[in-house]
């Protein structure tokens, strides 16, 4: 059994984006070699997501306006973590949105369904973010 562990870094750029992940962690998966088993791949933050669905920009929008909706950013006095903080929104939306997803390895390639990707969803951003990945297998 191989084991492999690498750190995306990603610039993101907004307080909330979305960013398709998927040839990132299809380029860990070759340069691992692995064949057969699984990839694990999560968020290093806590107002961070990592999460699989479909790359539709109509998709992305409604995920902003319902997450928005659950737990919007203002005002900021709502929240009782916000004393020195203006993030509590963030830790909710990433407790909705999932910290991690685990994808099958078969025949080298993410074994994905058909409009699946993995996406990393920043929720508290505007610095420098990361990804683990670990993949596991033969």
């Amino acid at each position: 059994m191989k084991a492999y562990r690498k750190e995306l870094w990603f610039d993101v750029e907004h307080r909330r984006q979305l960013i398709n992940i998927t040839p990132d962690v299809e380029a860990c998966l070759r340069e691992s070699g692995i064949r057969e088993g699984l990839a694990l791949v999560n968020a290093m933050h806590i107002s961070a997501s990592v999460f699989i669905n479909d790359d539709e920009p109509g998709l992305h929008a409604d995920f902003e306006r319902w997450l928005e909706k659950l737990a919007p950013e203002k005002p900021h006095s709502q929240y009782a973590h916000n004393r020195g903080e203006d993030n509590a929104d963030a830790h909710l939306k990433r407790t909705i949105m999932g910290r991690e997803v685990v994808v099958a390895v078969t025949g080298g390639r993410l074994d994905f369904g058909p409009w699946e990707r993995i996406f990393y969803g920043e929720f508290d951003g505007m610095r420098r973010k990361r990804v683990l990945v670990k993949l596991i297998g033969e």
